[in-house]
């Protein structure tokens, strides 16, 4: 596949039109490979990172229906970023399994192909409370992967944090029905809280250990506008995985694919594989190849992103035909220059001004 490179000078023009199949750079050269896709901005769920009651309680206003992008319009928005280079879709929300005949949207985003011909890499994010009900219909109509939220193995905690009284048994059953489907290698991901859930560490490892799931641990970001976040709430990689060592010691494997978020280890004793995902400790950005499709069709380059480009109006207008579409895409990520996680801490008008600004929730726009 050929490179285009967009040179500085040259980026505020848009659209950018590039030969169907051309890989298109951002700012910092960082290719496009990956495409999160949130089918809805709704959860069974108020976790206190993500959607806290006391923000997302029974008067916040949910997007109507009609502004979420149907089923065709989604596909039709990921055919455009695969002729980008786009080669890993990634179906996420809100919970995804509430959005109504999903397997539908799974079966046409599985008929896409590279322009070389090959299928892509498809996954779901979940809480797996539904999971139970719907791992066969997903794995039958095309869907590979499922990577589950799931933060303890007690229920007391669990239960706190996902502050809707769901316990980690039905979470649990929902990742059985997913390897029965032949949903896998299923990815088991776990937010990490300083005085809230760090003592679940070992109670996690423990239960995942030779079961051929990858547990991963997160870091607390902050995201969005309502959580709460201090930096003083967050367990560094470092300290989570020297504490995982010492119980069950540790070495370090090789990337799986470029831009890989996590940093992989495994256990000397051949129990499985961990990971930990450090994006305030030892911040990913210079290697970050991901783009993020709001529910109501809004492209955004970075999870921390405040606004993003209006994609649905195209999508709507009746005149925008596919390779222009792809240009307006193409023009978008070619300005890209995100990296608010490398500017974090930084003392900087210009990390300043980021931290300052309202980002976008990620029930918005997907983990």
């Amino acid at each position: 596949m050929t490179e285009v490179r967009i040179p500085l000078h040259q980026l505020r023009s848009r659209p950018l039109t590039v030969p169907e199949g051309a890989a298109v750079q951002d700012a910092l050269q960082r290719p496009l490979r990956d495409l999160r896709i949130s089918v809805t901005d709704r959860c069974n769920f108020r976790c206190t990172y993500c959607m806290p009651k006391s923000v997302f309680g029974p008067g916040h206003r949910f997007l109507p229906q009609a502004d979420l992008l149907s089923f065709e319009e989604i596909t039709r928005t990921a055919r455009a970023f695969v002729g980008l280079g786009v080669r890993k879709l990634r179906i996420t929300g809100g919970e995804p399994l509430l959005r109504r005949e999903l397997p539908t949207l799974v079966r046409q985003l599985a008929g896409l192909r590279t322009p070389e011909g090959l299928p892509l890499d498809l996954t779901l994010t979940t809480n797996g409370t539904l999971l139970r009900q719907h791992a066969a219909a997903l794995a039958e109509a095309g869907l590979q992967r499922v990577s589950v939220s799931l933060d303890a193995m007690d229920d007391a905690v669990f239960r706190r944090m996902n502050d809707m009284d769901v316990g980690v048994a039905e979470v649990l059953e929902g990742i059985a029905a997913a390897q029965q489907a032949g949903l896998g290698p299923i990815k088991v991901n776990a937010v990490v809280q300083r005085g809230v859930n760090e003592q679940e560490l070992l109670p996690l490892a423990r239960h995942f250990r030779h079961r051929g799931i990858v547990l991963r641990f997160i870091e607390f970001m902050d995201v969005g506008a309502s959580n709460g976040w201090r930096l003083d709430d967050v367990v560094p990689s470092a300290v989570l995985r020297e504490r995982l060592h010492a119980a069950h010691p540790l070495h370090a494997l090789d990337p799986s694919e470029p831009g890989e978020t996590a940093e992989r280890w495994a256990y000397d004793d051949g129990a499985g594989e961990v990971g930990f995902i450090s994006s305030v400790s030892q911040a990913f950005c210079g290697q970050c190849n991901r783009a993020r499709l709001s529910t109501d069709g809004r492209l955004f380059t970075c999870l921390f992103g405040h606004q993003g480009l209006d994609l649905r109006r195209w999508l709507r207008d009746g005149q925008t035909d596919d390779a222009t579409l792809r240009a307006h895409i193409a023009g978008h990520w070619a300005q890209r220059s995100d990296r608010y996680s490398a500017l974090r801490l930084a003392d900087t008008p210009e990390a300043e001004w980021l931290r300052a600004t309202q980002r976008v929730e990620m029930s918005y726009i997907g983990g």
